[in-house]
């Protein structure tokens, strides 16, 4: 487990830490945060009190974690990820968890409109794009390179890919034979964590991304390939189609495609500096 982190809640703190791969929240601190209670602990046990009695899940979705206190000692505490923290606030009855409340309700209807209208979706990720930073150029090349993506996962997953691994296995293929990394290292070489490495990625390394899926997805559906092992096999092909015209520009600008550089250091245009 990750060393804890603390994030700023409406002024006020809330520990948070690594757990499983995911952010874990306190949940005593969150109460404390939206309620006017002078014993946030106490609060948080009779709500759990009441929330188990009304035979809610979410309590059973928490775990005890250990959170670094005021004191600087690390105490056993109440953590729930983001879910079940939503739905921790959406059962406090104060007027300090409204908005939050108002804000989930509005995302929820958000995502009903995206179901019956996806272009939506699309018009919804340009505009988070752009506020974070992005020219018009790259969010078309990021837009371009996800629908390439999800091309590719649709045919995997028609061929006999199931598992998470085994579209992690495959996406390794297609990095190391692209770039001469996995994804994985790929990420550690630009100091990302858990940040997404294509969001960090320039338009050089976004082209030949969507070139090596897509030259997959292609070959797939040319010679109908169908289990792992042959899908693997396709992954490497269409990696190494991506991967030859890397390096034949690499030569002609005599420098690499493959760069530390990314969004989190340099923004992508003036507005991202702003945002930085």
């Amino acid at each position: 487990m990750e060393t804890t982190k603390i994030v700023l809640f409406k002024g006020r703190q809330v520990r948070k830490t690594i757990y499983n791969n995911e952010w874990w929240f306190s949940v005593v601190d969150a109460c404390e945060a939206l309620t006017d209670s002078v014993d946030a602990g106490a609060y948080w046990r009779k709500l759990k009190q009441r929330l188990t009695e009304e035979g809610s899940e979410v309590v059973t979705f928490c775990h005890g974690l250990k959170l670094e206190a005021s004191d600087g000692k690390k105490y056993e505490t109440d953590c729930a990820n983001t879910e079940g923290i939503f739905r921790i606030i959406q059962s406090i009855p104060s007027p300090k968890a409204e908005p939050f409340k108002r804000w989930l309700a509005k995302v929820g209807y958000e995502r009903v409109q995206e179901i019956e209208d996806p272009e939506l979706a699309t018009k919804r990720t340009r505009m988070l794009y752009k506020l974070k930073g992005y020219s018009d150029g790259w969010i078309e090349k990021r837009m371009r390179g996800i629908a390439i993506r999800e091309e590719l996962t649709d045919e995997w997953q028609k061929r006999g890919a199931r598992e998470k691994k085994d579209y992690e296995i495959l996406t390794a293929e297609i990095s190391k034979a692209t770039f001469g990394i996995t994804p994985s290292q790929y990420k550690k070489l630009k100091g990302l964590r858990r940040e997404n490495l294509r969001d960090h990625m320039d338009d050089f390394e976004l082209i030949f991304n969507m070139l090596g899926e897509r030259a997959t997805a292609e070959i797939h559906r040319t010679e109908n390939s169908t289990g792992m092992p042959k899908l693997k096999s396709d992954a490497k092909a269409g990696g190494d189609i991506a991967g030859g015209a890397r390096r034949k520009l690499e030569k002609r600008l005599n420098r690499s495609i493959v760069v530390k550089k990314n969004f989190l250091k340099e923004p992508e245009n003036e507005v991202g500096k702003k945002l930085k």
